[in-house]
């Protein structure tokens, strides 16, 4: 078998078209970029519906508990989508995934609410802590385009699935990004899954603007300031009991004062800053139509 290693020899002219070319490209593509912006700055947005999916019943307020905090002050809809029940993630040798389930949904509820999420507000996907991965497809992605296309949101939160992390050592929070990106995109055409306009009235829907939380420092380029609200995430986060030491080795369903104290310290320590101030970062972007 021969190997060919010749390669293509552009003449002087084509070679300089070539580079002018590939420079205008470049210069199109970084004022594309630039140009990303939002219109209205996320945490001012009022009287908005938000759409927010996360892969477990805790990740959406760490991830953007103070943005959505914010959020409801402003009187915007926060709807919270959780994929899992997250009912794996105790060591606890008493306890059992069902009983699990339900105290992380208890979590949560009071977690979101402490927030201004209202429980009827939360929609439970229910999938199995570290199943999402395994989950069949395309019915995930047609359930996911089904809320879409319900809640109509103007913004939609989400975990970035580009940040490295999440990819290779986070299984739920890989499988819930990628299948939620893949959803945005299904939710604008007719074609894709027909039976929910047939059967359900959910008309194709374009999600303006996109915020990914938990990205890639080296990505992020939006950063709220969660300032008014930081002791209020910090709180809302202790509202997950069973999340932390010690009910995480052995559960219980409260705090004893010197623990809560300095768990929340400890929390607030961990926290994002920017310019001084406690922030969280997301990565924007808005929906696409090219094929």
């Amino acid at each position: 078998m021969t190997t060919c290693t010749s390669r293509i020899t552009l003449p002087p002219s084509r070679r300089l078209l070539w580079q002018i070319l590939r420079s205008a490209a470049y210069l199109c593509l970084t004022v594309a970029c630039v140009a990303q912006t939002p219109k209205t700055r996320l945490e001012d947005l009022h009287d908005k519906t938000i759409l927010v999916f996360t892969p477990h019943p805790d990740d959406d307020v760490f991830g953007a508990g103070g943005t959505i905090a914010l959020l409801n002050r402003h009187h915007n809809k926060v709807v919270i989508a959780i994929y899992t029940n997250d009912d794996k993630g105790s060591s606890d040798p008493e306890m059992s995934s069902q009983r699990l389930a339900a105290i992380r949904k208890q979590e949560e509820e009071a977690s979101e609410g402490l927030l201004g999420t209202a429980k009827e507000n939360l929609i439970w996907m229910g999938y199995d802590d570290g199943m999402l991965e395994y989950a069949a497809q395309p019915k995930l992605v047609e359930e996911t385009v089904a809320i879409i296309r319900q809640i109509r949101p103007d913004v939609l939160l989400s975990v970035d699935p580009g940040e490295w992390y999440e990819r290779w050592h986070k299984t739920d929070h890989r499988m819930a990004a990628f299948n939620t990106i893949d959803a945005v995109r299904a939710a604008q055409f007719r074609l894709y899954f027909p039976n929910l306009l047939l059967e359900r009235g959910l008309a194709p829907y374009t999600v303006p603007e996109l915020y990914f939380f938990y990205p890639s420092p080296q990505e992020a380029n939006y950063w709220v300031n969660i300032e008014p609200v930081f002791d209020l995430k910090a709180d809302s986060l202790l509202k997950q009991v069973s999340q932390f030491e010690p009910a995480e080795a052995k559960y219980r369903p409260d705090w004893d004062p010197d623990t809560w104290q300095k768990t929340k310290k400890g929390l607030q320590a961990l926290q994002e800053t920017k310019d001084g101030h406690p922030v969280e970062s997301f990565r924007y972007a808005t929906s696409f139509n090219d094929r």
